[in-house]
């Protein structure tokens, strides 16, 4: 794991946030809300991906 991973959530989170407010601000909420459901998916996706990863490095190392 390397600080570029962080680096992507973040980005998503702080693209998440702005959309969300100014999608709030103009009246439509619910644009809004799926606007923060797909961005709690996309790092959802990225986080399996990193965790298989992981997992597949365990294997590796102990040799399962």
């Amino acid at each position: 794991m390397d600080i570029g991973l962080i680096m992507k959530i973040a980005g998503v989170g702080l693209l998440v946030a702005v959309i969300n407010q100014v999608l709030a601000k103009t009246g439509r909420e619910e644009q809004a809300t799926f606007v923060t459901l797909a961005g709690i998916v996309t790092v959802l996706i990225v986080l399996v991906a990193e965790i298989a990863k992981l997992f597949q490095t365990v294997r590796s190392v102990f040799g399962l």
